[in-house]
């Protein structure tokens, strides 16, 4: 899976349920480790609340890391709701942190699960999606006389170029979405009538 939907940026929304407040809090995490960074800077923002419930999904579709947490609410009646709303929405490497404060009132389980799983719904309705797209490292040798073309052939094919080294020839490495190898490579080959050749570096990176 090289394109899968993923969250554009932080999104925080807030619901009152019986006086209790309910903030969501739903952002992007490409490992376990960001996930629980997010979960830990949401923590720090609001040390004063009663729960600090959560729930993440790394990865997307067959290949996916979960995580779970009540965080002191009785158990499966927050965490599980939140993490069945992420798995329900067509999303990965997201991470959810719902903070509760106590508003005086007990909701009872039944309660707790709409409130939570409500929560989750808001913020992932609110939260603007965006393609996650596997990207190749790449180096290319040329002539000078090629370099202007190159660097055009490059932004036609969605590449980023990240640096460049001018000695006898210029060298120039971008990254670029896996499906633009292919006609990139054909394209700096007719650039250069086969002189030159797309070298691939290091492992794909989203």
């Amino acid at each position: 899976m090289t394109k899968y939907p993923i969250p554009a940026q932080t999104t925080r929304v807030e619901t009152v349920v019986v006086n209790s407040r309910f903030i969501a809090t739903i952002g992007r995490a490409d490992t376990v480790a960001e996930a629980r960074q997010f979960i830990q800077a949401v923590r720090d923002e609001m040390p004063g609340a009663t729960h600090h419930v959560y729930a993440f999904k790394v990865g997307y579709g067959g290949s996916v890391t979960e995580g779970v947490s009540d965080d002191g609410e009785p158990s499966g009646t927050a965490g599980p709701p939140v993490l069945a709303v992420l798995r329900g929405a067509d999303l990965g490497d997201a991470v959810i942190v719902v903070t509760r404060y106590f508003g005086g009132t007990k909701l009872g389980t039944g309660g707790l699960v709409r409130a939570y799983g409500g929560a989750a719904k808001e913020a992932i309705a609110a939260l603007p999606i965006e393609l996650k797209v596997e990207k190749q490292p790449v180096g290319v040798t040329v002539p000078y006389g090629a370099y202007e073309r190159l660097k055009l052939l490059l932004a036609e094919h969605q590449a980023l170029i990240t640096d460049e080294e001018f000695a006898a020839e210029v060298t120039v490495y971008a990254t670029l979405p896996l499906d633009q190898i292919a006609p990139l490579e054909a394209a700096i080959t007719h650039l250069t009538a086969g002189q030159a050749a797309l070298v691939r570096l290091d492992e794909p990176s989203a």
